[in-house]
């Protein structure tokens, strides 16, 4: 008999308005037809609450607080796994348990260290690394620190000194984003008063790097196809990678690396993103990529033999690797696509930064440019979406993919 296992969803409870009209965001827990509701740390307008989850947030505080609460969301649901038999009391205590040595700590470096523990825990590295490059930033500029001196004066200070360092605005937005949220998480365990808040309206507002136009044209696509390249050499493994991602609804490097000979059938491939694995099963989409004739040329010269199902495509990854070498090897071929395709744009005079990620971006533009639906580009990417966008999906069959793929190399002939 199947055991009975949790259900995990956020949610605004919106029973009791605050003060200021917000409404609290809680974690509902259901099991065996009950359910218990924990706090999140966060409080919204319902119409904030409203575009939480939506693929087309602009608002930095909202997207924070999204990734926050998924964060919370991932962790609760990996507890709860864990439990058998589940009971809500066991989970309480297990999921809210501090470390005797760290619990309830206003030191703000001993907090962040603790959380990159966790997320290495399980296995969520690329995070982890992302927490450690702010706490290596902030130790640089002061040797310690306590939240109660995280004020609008100090974040102030570290922003200009972190100009005066040489790095971005995009940089600075990062690093203090990650110690926003680690803020927040100390406001929901008392450590320091929510009155004492130094961000939002009216205080430190966190910058926003330049929303610089990644996004190539279909010209300028067209250009890296018909580039010529040396068969088998890294440049021409380079071209046809970012060619690959982009025929395959974007998928990044990650996705491509994991790819077995299983997710391929005659005439698709599907997958489940890398990004969204860590959802519950009910959450999860699936991304289905119509296998043209060009993705097939890409895996028949680059793909491993013999073609076993649970084989790797490409010959990035090894079975059984761990997670920290798993990331240092999507970085590395990423960092050489990177090199290569940046060459290739200098001899083609693309003046853009021919990196990965665009072209990812350069799928979703050139299609909405041809006038495709969002509402399709939104599934193709994998992204979530709004109970509004949803009902459109069922309506792309796969004539109508195949239709759209189309569109990406449509070329026009002068």
């Amino acid at each position: 008999m199947t055991s009975i296992k949790p259900s995990f969803a956020i949610i605004q409870d919106t029973r009791k308005a605050t003060k200021e009209g917000l409404f609290p965001l809680k974690l509902r827990v259901t099991f065996n037809r009950d359910n218990r509701r924990y706090g999140l740390g966060y409080e919204l307008s319902i119409e904030d609450f409203s575009k939480l989850f939506s693929t087309k947030l602009r608002d930095e505080r909202l997207k924070d607080i999204r990734f926050d609460v998924e964060s919370q969301k991932s962790s609760a649901e990996l507890v709860g796994k864990k439990i058998s038999p589940f009971t809500f009391e066991k989970f309480k205590e297990e999921f809210f348990e501090k470390p005797d040595d760290i619990a309830l700590t206003t030191d703000v470096y001993k907090t962040i260290e603790s959380y990159v523990k966790s997320l290495r825990s399980e296995d969520r590295i690329s995070t982890a690394s992302s927490y450690e490059s702010t706490l290596n930033s902030f130790k640089k500029f002061k040797r310690s620190l306590s939240f109660e001196e995280i004020t609008l004066k100090l974040l102030n200070d570290y922003e200009r000194w972190m100009l005066n360092q040489g790095n971005s605005m995009t940089t600075i937005g990062i690093y203090l984003r990650s110690l926003r949220a680690i803020y927040n998480q100390a406001i929901e365990e008392y450590v320091v008063d929510k009155d004492s808040y130094p961000f939002g309206k009216k205080k430190y507002q966190i910058p926003s790097g330049r929303n610089v136009k990644k996004a190539l044209t279909i010209k300028e696509v067209e250009k890296i196809f018909k580039y010529e390249t040396l068969s088998g050499t890294t440049e021409d493994k380079a071209r046809d990678f970012w060619m690959f991602s982009y025929l395959c609804n974007g998928i990044n490097i990650k996705d491509i690396a994991r790819l077995k000979y299983k997710d391929i059938s005659k005439d698709r491939i599907t997958i489940i993103r890398a990004k969204t694995e860590r959802t519950t099963k009910s959450d999860q989409r699936q991304v289905v990529i119509p296998l043209s004739e060009k993705v097939k040329d890409i895996i028949d010269k680059w793909g491993n033999t013999p073609r076993l199902s649970d084989s790797f495509v490409f010959d990035i990854l090894r079975n059984e690797v761990s997670s920290q070498r798993e990331r240092e090897l999507i970085q590395n071929i990423t960092k050489t696509i990177n090199k290569y395709m940046n060459r290739i744009a200098k001899e083609l005079d693309i003046d853009k930064n021919l990196t990965t990620y665009v072209a990812r971006h350069s799928f979703s533009t050139v299609l909405k440019r041809s006038g495709v639906s969002t509402e399709f580009i939104s599934e193709a990417l994998g992204h979530h979406s709004l109970a509004t966008t949803e009902s459109y999906l069922d309506s792309f069959e796969d004539d109508k993919r195949i239709e759209y793929a189309s569109l990406l190399t449509n070329f026009k002939t002068d």
